[in-house]
């Protein structure tokens, strides 16, 4: 929590702590940070990484609970689906094959591309037969994946996920970081924005003083379309849309 904690600092001080009176809790800040953090999380790309993890399958188990973080799951591998030679042996790689005919002569092996292309069609084969990528349904509310195919055997397969970065990563995100932090100012001008606005003057002496509720609304709403925009605009380090074609 170290760099939130920064970064409400940061906020209070922005906002003239230290010097006049902010009529705003810890819980508004957190408030601020946490509503920042979930906009930038549906918005943004770069919120979002690629990830494998492992998941131990139980005999006749068909449902897993996988971590919050887990946002989607796109396949699951097993670790195995059969070798080259028949029931045991050790696979063979279709690089090192390649390289040894191309370059070394060793002509006793299939090489070149076409190697490649060959063992990877047989793998495919492979693992149409035995069943090498396992079909399931993912909840993403509950985080719960079911299998749709009995388990006979104890295992351990791979999960092809898409997972959420932490707050702590997305804190010190060179790209990340000054997109949230300017988000999270502008949410917590517009909570004392509406706690000032509840008042239009303080009363003292030669007519009392007058708050600023409204300019803080106008610098707040326009520091959030201007980071909307940004967005638009991949300014926050997530990855373009490329070219498209048709």
């Amino acid at each position: 929590m170290a760099k939130r904690d920064e970064l409400i600092k940061e906020i209070e001080l922005r906002l003239g702590g230290q010097m006049v009176d902010v009529e705003l809790d810890p819980e508004h800040y957190d408030l601020s940070i946490r509503k920042a953090l979930e906009k930038y999380r549906q918005r943004s790309e770069n919120a979002v990484e690629e990830s494998f993890i492992t998941l131990d399958l139980v005999i006749d188990v068909a449902d897993y609970t996988l971590p919050d973080e887990v946002i989607d799951v796109y396949t699951i591998y097993r670790r195995a689906s059969g070798t080259l030679n028949g029931s045991g042996g050790a696979d063979m790689e279709p690089f090192e094959a390649a390289y040894l005919n191309n370059y070394l002569l060793h002509g006793g092996r299939a090489g070149g591309l076409a190697t490649f292309d060959a063992l990877s069609q047989h793998r495919e084969t492979l693992g149409r037969i035995f069943g090498k990528e396992l079909l399931f349904t993912w909840n993403t509310v509950s985080k719960k994946i079911t299998i749709h195919r009995r388990t006979k055997a104890a295992d351990t397969v791979y999960l092809h996920t898409y997972k959420q970065r932490s707050e702590e990563e997305l804190l010190s995100d060179t790209y990340a970081m000054p997109w949230i932090k300017e988000l999270s100012l502008a949410y917590s001008k517009l909570m004392l924005a509406e706690a000032r606005g509840k008042f239009n003057t303080i009363a003292g002496p030669q007519g009392g003083t007058s708050l600023n509720a409204d300019a803080l609304r106008s610098d707040a709403q326009m520091a959030i379309d201007k980071l909307d925009d940004e967005l638009k605009t991949y300014t926050d380090g997530q990855a373009g849309l490329g070219i498209i074609i048709g």
